[in-house]
């Protein structure tokens, strides 16, 4: 089959940067696609990170440490932007006034004013395709669970509970980095960086709040810099929000979102939890092969049904169903989504999952900032 190739620049060589572009190099992984990534541009403001792409890339015409070049170039389509959260609007607004397609990182804009600017700039070019990282919901447990959403499986909700959870933060001697720097990352704290992978999903089945009360902690409040000198740590390490969401049937249901930096025991756990009179839903991936399911009708038991799902993606791959769906596979199956939509458009897409929009990046900014409303007053704040 032919394929049609999108030539990528990659801005930020960091972790994210090397997970994209490895999935660019398994791209054979993936089965009866009519479109490839390819690497031919990378930016960093580090010239060392430069050796590991070229190394492994023979494709790449253009290493810079201006991104500008990117732009300018004529070898490239497509823009994975991996930069901090300050440096959203610049780099987002002058990749799209280039006129280069874009998948960006969260939180897309340090703050909600930033977000606006942004998506201000995607309106005025409606040519360019944007859309925002979120690989999650591409694990094959996370799209049983929206599979059921779509179906309305759940009869009457009665509760959704959706969360990302690390332990990374835990030990007082880690270093600061920028996402514990307001000016940084910005005030959302956890909430910027973790909080579009959770409501990703619930945002995609219509349940965006009707108000939040947030409770967010700084519980470790210094750091040691590189020099052994302490420094605050001025931002949020954890946050829950408790949401009310309004219902299809009438009425409302409750909902919980949590992101943590300092979760005990966890490593990279994201989840969601809905609970219906009809049926309910759990999956984890920290239990990244088990779904669990609740079927309930009038007189039945109430017995919660395990099911090893093994590995059955969104886009078929070589990979036999026996075998183990990990993060590697999620970031290549947003990737896949990314450049389907891209080439035919969401209407012929292969499935029917697509990336997170820049909409969606709005309504998750709106939430964010009632968020930080909500804590600062000690009281409920609407957001509709």
């Amino acid at each position: 089959m032919a394929k049609r190739s999108i030539r990528f620049g990659i801005i930020g060589l960091g972790l994210m940067g090397r997970e994209f572009a490895s999935a660019a190099a398994r791209w054979m992984h993936l089965l009866e696609l009519d479109f490839e990534p390819v690497i031919t541009g990378i930016c960093d403001t580090n010239p060392a990170m430069f050796e590991w792409y070229t190394t492994h890339f023979p494709t790449i015409q253009i290493s810079t440490t201006d991104y500008h070049d990117l732009l300018g170039s004529s070898a490239i389509d497509a823009i994975y932007c991996a930069v901090p959260h300050n440096l959203h609007q610049q780099f987002y607004t002058d990749i799209i006034k280039a006129g280069k397609h874009l998948l960006g990182e969260k939180p897309f804009g340090i703050d909600q004013a930033a977000n606006r600017a942004i998506l201000d700039v995607i309106d005025h070019h409606p040519e360019v395709f944007v859309r925002c990282s979120s690989e999650f919901p591409f694990f094959p447990g996370a799209q049983r669970v929206f599979q059921s959403i779509k179906a309305r499986d759940f009869g009457t909700i009665i509760e959704v509970e959706a969360g990302f959870l690390h332990s990374s933060d835990i030990d007082p001697n880690k270093p600061i980095n920028w996402k514990r720097m307001i000016g940084i990352n910005g005030e959302y704290g956890c909430m910027g960086d973790l909080g579009l992978h959770v409501a990703h999903m619930p945002l995609r089945a219509g349940w965006m709040p009707r108000n939040v009360r947030a409770l967010l902690s700084n519980i470790v409040t210094e750091r040691f810099t590189k020099d052994g000198s302490k420094v605050p740590c001025e931002t949020w390490d954890n946050a829950v929000m408790f949401c009310e969401v309004p219902s299809d049937q009438g009425g409302t249901f409750p909902m919980t979102l949590k992101t943590y930096r300092i979760a005990p025991g966890e490593t990279n756990t994201w989840y969601i939890h809905v609970y219906g009179t009809a049926q309910s839903i759990r999956y984890s991936t920290r239990y990244p092969k088990s779904l669990y399911t609740m079927t309930y009708k009038s007189g039945d038991r109430q017995t919660w049904n395990e099911e090893s799902l093994g590995y059955s993606s969104a886009y078929p791959t070589i990979t036999g169903g026996i075998f183990e769906f990990g993060f590697p596979d999620s970031i290549l199956q947003m990737w896949a989504a990314f450049c389907d939509e891209l080439i035919n458009g969401r209407d012929r897409m292969r499935q029917p999952f697509y990336c997170a929009t820049p909409h969606e990046t709005a309504q998750h900014h709106a939430l964010l900032t009632a968020a930080l409303q909500s804590h600062q007053q000690v009281r409920v704040i609407p957001l509709e």
